[in-house]
Order: C-alpha cells, then sequence, then structure tokens
C-alpha cells in the first residue's frame, strides 16, 4: 500500500475547492482543511471590499498551510488553496515537499455563472478576472493533475481521485 498523499486542491475562485476538497478527502480517506481558515482577517477584509491580494499578504497564508501539510505527511490530508501562481506553490513545497497538486479547471463562463449562485462567500466575481490573470498553470516539472470542474460534484472527485491514482 502506498503513503497517503498530501494534497492541494487549487485553482481560481468559483472552481469548487471547497466542495471538492472535503469529497476528495472523504474519498481518499483523509482529513481536510479549508484554505480560506489560514487567511488571516486582514486578507479578507480586503478580498471582501474586492481589492486583490498582494504577495506580501499571501505569504503567512501560505505558510500557514504549508506547515498544516507538513503535519500531514506520510499520514495523508487534504488542503484547498488557489496557489495560483508558481511561486506559491514553490512556497507550499518548501515547506511540505511532498504536496502534490490537483489543479480545478474550466471554462471562465462556467466560473462566473457558478460564482454568481453561491451565498455568503467573501470572494466576489469582480476579482475573477485578476484571478485568471494571476493564474500560472501547473508546469511539467510539478507533481499535480489538472482536471476539468465541468459537471457535478462527485464526477468531478471521482476524476480527480482517478488521475491521483495515476500518478507515480
Amino acid at each position: 500500500m502506498s503513503t497517503p498523499k498530501v494534497v492541494v486542491v487549487m485553482g481560481v475562485a468559483g472552481t469548487g475547492k471547497t466542495t471538492i476538497g472535503p469529497l476528495l478527502a472523504a474519498r481518499l480517506g483523509v482529513p481536510y482543511a479549508e484554505g480560506d481558515d489560514f487567511h488571516p482577517q486582514a486578507n479578507i477584509a480586503k478580498m471582501s471590499a474586492g481589492t486583490p491580494l498582494t504577495d506580501d499578504d499571501r505569504w503567512p497564508w501560505l505558510d500557514a498551510i504549508g506547515s498544516w501539510a507538513h503535519g500531514r505527511a506520510g499520514l495523508g490530508g487534504v488542503v484547498s488553496c488557489s496557489a495560483l501562481k508558481r511561486s506559491y506553490r514553490d512556497r507550499l513545497r518548501a515547506e511540505a515537499p511532498g504536496v502534490v497538486f490537483v489543479h480545478l479547471a474550466g471554462d471562465r463562463s462556467l466560473i462566473e455563472d457558478r460564482m454568481s449562485h453561491r451565498q455568503g462567500h467573501f470572494m466576489p466575481t469582480a476579482l475573477l478576472d485578476s484571478q485568471f490573470a494571476t493564474l500560472q498553470p501547473l508546469q511539467e516539472d510539478e507533481a499535480g493533475v489538472v482536471v476539468d470542474v465541468s459537471g457535478g460534484p462527485q464526477e468531478i472527485t471521482e476524476r480527480a481521485a482517478k488521475a491521483l491514482a495515476e500518478l507515480p
């Protein structure tokens, strides 16, 4: 039996990280951590006001997620984190070298439609353009998979689990 992976479910806002993350964790039999819970209140206030975060805003958040992932090494876990830039993923890997990424990816119009229907989330659809502008897709040398977000949550989760199982 292989060692359980620590998985970072990544992607722009509205791709379903908070929906797919817990489903994937349950499917893999490991704990889930909500990446948004690692944000300091100042970050949430900025995003709620429609102001994109700077890299300086993100570093403590990424370090906190990386620390959680490091603590799950050899045990497995799933955590959501946008991880849009390579430098953000590098920061996570510096803290937790064995993490693998599940990049939830989809058509902008589908994601915007989903965002417009969700209730009580601090991320406004107005920031979607900045999210796509910031996104740097996984590179060939990064451990991870890209999973299409079309379809329902169970279908996406199964697609992600299958893709992860095929990783070396």
